[in-house]
């Protein structure tokens, strides 16, 4: 039987993350933070597929927009993002077989996860990219 509290709470939680910017996002759970990220890529025409919380090979989300697959390792962290998230995507690429790779985190990225993410094609959103991407979102019914 369909629990309408838990429908509403639900719905509640996603307006609310929806309605959130870069201040929200430095305080939310790594959950969240990817939920977060599901629902503004929907927002922008993607389909978004939220993988299991362990044994995900790397990968945290699953993006589809006009043909093409990129996988995707969610950072919500209060340090620099290293070398660790870029080889977990892109072993997680070749996993799911996708087209691209991506880590976005709120924060930055160390120089060495940019030259690893260069050499394995790998897409780095740090904290700027994030807040424009949140803006972008935002301005789309």
């Amino acid at each position: 039987m369909l629990d309408l509290n838990k429908v509403a709470e639900w719905l509640e939680l996603e307006r609310s993350l929806l309605e959130s910017g870069i201040l929200e996002v430095d305080s939310m759970t790594g959950k969240e933070f990817e939920r977060f990220l599901s629902l503004h890529f929907e927002k922008l025409g993607y389909i978004a597929i939220l993988t299991q919380d362990s044994q995900d090979y790397g990968a945290d989300l699953i993006l589809y927009k006009d043909g093409s697959k990129t996988v995707v390792q969610a950072k919500r962290s209060k340090n620099p993002v290293g070398i660790k998230a870029v080889q977990e995507v892109a072993g997680a690429v070749r996993h799911y077989k996708g087209n691209k790779g991506r880590v976005i985190t709120n924060n930055r990225f160390t120089e060495n996860a940019y030259n690893l993410a260069e050499s394995n094609d790998i897409e780095l959103w740090d904290r700027k990219k994030l807040i424009e991407f949140i803006l972008t979102a935002k301005k789309c019914k």
